[in-house]
């Protein structure tokens, strides 16, 4: 428990930083091809996505199993349990709202609850209104305005998948999510990994 207890003790401490945002700076503007972007990941609401999970939190571990499931058109629930079953949060996640069923009381602090609700938020969504669009010679990227944030989606040329997606202010990149697939059903590695915070989570599928 004093494990869980610094985890959310340092997000509340460093949450800030400055700098530019440099997310599309050696890529070109083109024109649009699509005007929405489907992520195929976490889409599926007959299937319960399931990976192993760690948490790295200036220099803490935690390891678990992470649960996602579509429980209705607009609504994902997460559960994240240790790896002996024992239950450490349980959200029900949409665009626009978010519900605690339960979390751990260690962990029960609002900073590090926002900050967990906006990371997997942006991993659950499946659609996306494309704003601009952008490439170089590997990549093309699709910018999307999020209320008062920007989602920057990195696509591949060479194999036509999502790679990355940048969450974003005006001026600098907040986290990215990095994407590993061989398929459009799930993504077989995530990573999510903050710039301001020393906050990492990574998400291996774990093949039942």
């Amino acid at each position: 428990m004093k494990l869980l207890f610094r985890i959310s003790s340092a997000l509340l401490l460093l949450l800030t930083s400055c700098g530019s945002n440099k997310v599309i700076k050696d890529y070109k503007t083109v024109a649009l091809e699509k005007n929405t972007f489907e992520v195929p990941f976490f889409s599926n609401p007959k299937m319960d996505y399931v990976y192993k999970a760690n948490i790295s939190v200036y220099g803490n571990e935690l390891t678990g199993i992470f649960i996602a499931k579509k429980i209705n058109d607009t609504t994902h629930r997460v559960v994240f349990t240790t790896e002996f079953g024992n239950k450490l949060m349980d959200f029900e996640i949409s665009k626009n709202d978010f519900k605690v069923n339960f979390i751990l009381e260690e962990l029960d602090r609002k900073i590090l609850i926002n900050t967990l609700v906006t990371d997997f938020r942006l991993l659950l969504r499946s659609d996306y209104s494309v704003n601009n669009q952008f490439e170089n010679d590997t990549e093309k990227v699709f910018e999307v305005l999020d209320k008062n944030k920007m989602n920057y989606l990195f696509v591949s040329k060479a194999t036509n998948k999502l790679s990355k997606i940048v969450y974003s202010s005006k001026r600098k990149a907040i986290f990215n999510i990095l994407y590993t697939s061989k398929n459009d059903i799930f993504a077989e590695n995530v990573i999510i990994q903050h710039q301001n915070i020393k906050l990492k989570i990574e998400l291996n599928y774990f093949n039942q």
